[in-house]
């Protein structure tokens, strides 16, 4: 095994409270890393950080509660984490609507949560990392960046729009030590996700099978023919926040079960 040291470095995962921000919190924490657990509400991060300091004893987790989608959440965060060497932009909404049916106030909404928090969150962060010639900035993404469902094509274009948003910032960060990537996510098993595969499979299934149609019928292509677990994502955004990633930057980087069918990116 090869390890990973994060220890002395601080993080902050957006959209952390469950699912796989609070996967890739643990995971950092695990790894040595403070980090900064996020949620709209104080009582859900609270709640979190409780259920993540059960979870991984040793970790160093502190509450930074706001909604990063509004002015005033935003600067809730940055007081409660001023600066940090490790970003993670996991914010996201998603759900499934007929192409010809997204609203103009849908198609807002889905660019200023999905992308727009994650430029201003960089915007912030990014010059304290340049500045001390270390830090790593990760916005997780997902297939449908790629392979854009016909049911989802209001998620899909966010999803897109954030592989363009890395490329540039880590132009931006060129040679400073600062690497940003994104991380391309297949489907994966969250509540969330639960909720949306019953959107689009018959309700009286059990999960187990209710997972298995939603893959045959909606997501065939994947190689893995399963749900990846959030535990999966976190082990590869671990990977590229440490010191052994120091070569991977302006990356587009694949944990999608082989549901891509290409070779790049």
């Amino acid at each position: 095994m090869i390890p990973i040291d994060l220890s002395g470095r601080s993080a902050l995962v957006t959209g952390s409270t469950q699912g796989i921000g609070r996967a890739i919190a643990a995971g950092l924490a695990r790894a040595g890393a403070s980090v900064a657990v996020n949620g709209r509400g104080a009582e859900s991060v609270d709640r979190a950080v409780a259920a993540l300091t059960a979870e991984v004893p040793d970790g160093r987790f502190t509450a930074a509660p706001g909604d990063v989608a509004s002015d005033e959440g935003t600067a809730a965060v940055l007081a409660a984490a001023p600066a940090v060497d490790i970003l993670v932009n996991n914010l996201g909404v998603f759900g499934a609507r007929e192409a010809l049916e997204i609203t103009d106030d849908e198609w807002r909404r889905y660019f200023e949560v999905n992308v727009l928090t994650a430029v201003r969150l960089t915007r912030a962060y990014l010059p304290g990392m340049t500045g001390r010639a270390w830090g790593r900035v990760l916005n997780i993404a997902s297939d449908s960046a790629i392979v854009t469902p016909a049911e989802m094509i209001h998620y899909g274009m966010s999803k897109t729009s954030l592989l363009a948003v890395s490329r540039g910032f880590a132009k931006a960060a060129a040679g400073t030590g600062v690497t940003v990537n994104s991380v391309i996510a297949g489907p994966t098993h969250t509540g969330g996700v639960e909720d949306f595969v019953y959107q689009l499979v018959d309700r009286s299934l059990p999960w187990e099978e209710a997972q298995r149609e939603f893959m045959r019928r909606h997501r065939p292509q994947s190689l893995l023919q399963r749900l990846i677990e959030p535990a999966e994502i976190a082990n590869l955004v671990v990977y590229l926040s440490s010191p052994l990633a120091s070569a991977t930057t302006g990356g587009a980087v694949r944990v999608d079960g082989g549901y891509v069918d290409a070779i790049l990116p």
